[in-house]
This record gives C-alpha cells, sequence and structure tokens, in this order.
C-alpha cells in the first residue's frame, strides 16, 4: 500500500493533505474535528500583533460563482486575518498540539512591515510549539489597504527583508506565502529564497470582484449597500496556481525549493497534479468549507488506491515528475501532428463539435453524410486544435490520434517527419541547434 506519509522541511505529517489558513482553521474546535477527519495538518488562521483585536463585518463576507449545475466553481471573501484574541489562539495552539503530536500545526503570521513587530511575535508562536511558521504575504484585501499582505508580497525586497527578520529571530522553519497578484511570481519566490526561507506556499487568493447587484449597484457580497475587492479561490483558480508552482519548480534560481501549493484543490487528482509539478505538499480550503472535513478521506483513499495502481510506493515517487516536460512555447515540437476522431457509437449527434468549428475554428468537421445526419472529421482540414473534444459533452467521444512518422499529412500533403519523435536532437529545435553550436 502506498506511503502517503509527508516530511515537508522537516515537519512530519501522516498525509500530505494540510488545511489552508482560513476561518476552517480559527480556533480549536474546527482544527480538533479537522484531525479526526484525518487531515494530515492545518495552518492556523492567520495571527495578529497584540493590540485591539481585527474587527471583521458583521455580513455577506462572501460571493460566489457557480456552474449550471449549482456546482461552487469559485468563492471569493472579505473577510479579514483572525478576529480572536491573539493570547486566546496561542493558547488553543498549544493545546492542540498536546493533542495531536503526529499532526502538523503552522502558525499563519500577518504584522506591520516593521523588524519589532516580527521580533516581538514569533517568540510567542514558538513557544506554542507550532512546527512552523507562514507568512502571509498573499491577502490581497483589506489588510493589504493597511501596508500587509500583498502590500508585501508584490515587493521582493519587503519580502527578503521580513524573511531575513524571521529566521533571525526563530528556530522554526519558515515557510513564505505568496501573492498570484503580480506579473512574474519567480520574483517574489527568489526573493524569498535570497531571504533564507525554507520553503513557499502558493497561490494565496486572486484578486477580484466576481458580480455585481444590479438592483443595488453594488459589487456582491454587499454590506450596507456597498461591496469591495476580495479574494478569489475555489476549483476556477487551479490553473492558474498549478502555472505558478511549475514556473518556482523550473526556475533554476528557484529550483529545488520546497513548495507548498494551494490553490482550487478539491480531489486526489488535483492535488496529484500539484505533486507533479514540484509542489511538496497540498493546502485545501474552498473543498473543506464546500464539502466538510471528512473530503479529505476521499482524497486519502484516491491518492493512495492511483499511487498502488501505477506502482508508485512514496510521495518522493511523483514530486515532481511532470517539471522536465514543461517549457517554454518556442521548445515545442512542431512536427509533432495529431488529428480528431470522434466515436460514431458514443456520438450523440448534438453537433456542438461541428458548431465550434465551423463557426470559429478551421471548418474541418462535417455535419451530413449520404443525407444524414453525420459529424465526422475532415483529416484534409484538421489542424489538430482540439476545440472539439474540449465542447463535446461526451467524455472520450472525441479524442486526438497522433499521425505516425512516415504517414501523410493530408492538411499540408507532406510525409510527417521520422525524426519527429526524437525532438531533443532535432535540428528544428532550438535548444538542439545552441547544443550542437
Amino acid at each position: 500500500m502506498a506511503d502517503l506519509r509527508n516530511n515537508f522541511v522537516g515537519i512530519k505529517s501522516p498525509n500530505p493533505f494540510w488545511l489552508a489558513s482560513a476561518p476552517p482553521t480559527d480556533k480549536a474546535y474546527n482544527v480538533e474535528r479537522a484531525f479526526k477527519a484525518g487531515w494530515g495538518g492545518v495552518v492556523w488562521k492567520t495571527l495578529g500583533e497584540e493590540g485591539p483585536p481585527v474587527v471583521n463585518v458583521n455580513g455577506p463576507r462572501y460571493g460566489a460563482i457557480w456552474g449550471a449545475d449549482r456546482r461552487l466553481l469559485g468563492l471569493n471573501n472579505i473577510e479579514l486575518i483572525t478576529d480572536r484574541d491573539l493570547y486566546t489562539n496561542l493558547r488553543e495552539m498549544k493545546q492542540v498540539k498536546m493533542n495531536w503530536p503526529d499532526r502538523a500545526l503552522i502558525a499563519s503570521i500577518m504584522v506591520p512591515c516593521e523588524e519589532q513587530a516580527w521580533k516581538a511575535i514569533l517568540p510567542l508562536v514558538e513557544e506554542t510549539g507550532a512546527d512552523g511558521i507562514e507568512l502571509n504575504f498573499g491577502c490581497p484585501h483589506g489588510m493589504s489597504e493597511r501596508g500587509m499582505g500583498s502590500a508585501v508580497g508584490q515587493v521582493p525586497e519587503y519580502i527578503e527583508m521580513v524573511v531575513r527578520w524571521c529566521k533571525q529571530y526563530t528556530r522554526m522553519p519558515v515557510i513564505t506565502k505568496l501573492t498570484p497578484n503580480i506579473t512574474d511570481i519567480r520574483r517574489p519566490a527568489r526573493a524569498a529564497k535570497a531571504g533564507g526561507t525554507d520553503a513557499v506556499s502558493l497561490i494565496n487568493t486572486i484578486n477580484s470582484i466576481v458580480s455585481v447587484d444590479l438592483d443595488n449597484f453594488a459589487p456582491n457580497p454587499t454590506v450596507g449597500g456597498k461591496g469591495s475587492h476580495g479574494g478569489y479561490c475555489g476549483p476556477a483558480v487551479k490553473p492558474i496556481a498549478l502555472n505558478m508552482v511549475a514556473e518556482i519548480a523550473r526556475d533554476p534560481e528557484t529550483y529545488g525549493l520546497p513548495i507548498s501549493g494551494i490553490g482550487g484543490i478539491t480531489t486526489w487528482r488535483d492535488a496529484a497534479e500539484f505533486l507533479a509539478l514540484g509542489a511538496g505538499n497540498v493546502q485545501v480550503c474552498t473543498a473543506a468549507m464546500t464539502y466538510g472535513f471528512k473530503i479529505v478521506q476521499e482524497m486519502i483513499t484516491g491518492l493512495s488506491d492511483w499511487m498502488d495502481e501505477k506502482g508508485h510506493k512514496t510521495l518522493d515517487d511523483i514530486t515532481g515528475r511532470a517539471v522536465q516536460n514543461v517549457t517554454d512555447w518556442q521548445y515545442l515540437n512542431l512536427n509533432y501532428i495529431a488529428k480528431a476522431k470522434i466515436d460514431q457509437d458514443a456520438c450523440i449527434k448534438c453537433g456542438r463539435c461541428y458548431i465550434a468549428c465551423e463557426d470559429t475554428s478551421h471548418q474541418a468537421i462535417t455535419n451530413v453524410v449520404n443525407g444524414l445526419r453525420h459529424f465526422e472529421v475532415m483529416d484534409e482540414e484538421c489542424v489538430g486544435c482540439n476545440l472539439c473534444v474540449s465542447v463535446c459533452p461526451v467524455e472520450n467521444c472525441i479524442t486526438m490520434e497522433q499521425l505516425p512518422a512516415g504517414s501523410l499529412d493530408k492538411r499540408t500533403g507532406k510525409v510527417v517527419d521520422p525524426n519527429y519523435a526524437n525532438w531533443t536532437t532535432h535540428p528544428n529545435n532550438p535548444m538542439a541547434r545552441q547544443a550542437a553550436e
């Protein structure tokens, strides 16, 4: 049976599934229930400095994007960091860690960008027995307007500076949480590494307004007739998160930097994709808020079963396996050719592939054969774009089939290059040419 035990920068947990810093980790009651359900670790909801408590809105805090079946695709929130007293949180963290010594407990922290503020809170957190800290440089709303959160995360120099302070004033591993609200995610990751961070976690939420109430003409969620930008999360952000994780994993300047992957993880497959792109573990929030803490049991079983089926014995067998196959566009194999093929037995004759191709693509699908409604791909027109695959409502009804070397491409009239499979040494590959020169 696959071994899901996780060792992330020396922080051990029985599985790679952690709850991200968010409402589900705001108090001992929640965290205890999460551990009982099977979560391997939690990142406690972000702590602030000692003093007057943070005040959250007493009204709607979430906006949502739904699919046609009312499935939650994206969640926007305007909630701030914990509004509970710092010392109450610290006492509860200490007790939970004592009760669950085999689980990972990480303290998320956000205080003003001043050395004394970080120096003051770190010993308090360390006394709880927490396994590490996560620096919240990602929150895009509320706190960022006060010079914290993404206001720091968007300035690499600030990231490096704060990470250095934390490495100076604590023995705990430091995980730097990055904001996606930036042009090039590699720059803050490089800064965090330069500061000595033990790991990075990403992505935090994306700055957003999800909808507008057209009766009140105010953004949702609406509080007293007004709305504000918030942080967007959930399944809809997963593609953005995967790309940013991959960018850090394959960047020569951050190569080997441990990554905790976050962003839209709902199933074991989502988690496996993050691991394959270089994440050492994953953090989950929206899925737990949508389906409850026990969803982790499906994730654990699913990942374990898949690893058994594929012969992967430990998480190390899959971590980073896909990174080598992520490349820049200029290095893609332009000699590779594939054509769409429709399974006539599976086809329900809805015509969506035909409409999409005829109106918006390459007019490569016919809709009538021998006077009957029939959809078939014309190889001489198909460029292999796979739009038809994307719009087809029947899974695996339309597939892409690679043309073998030496066959005739009816569209171009050329024989498929017999050397295209050896793209690493092909003369049309810029990297191969550079190596040869």
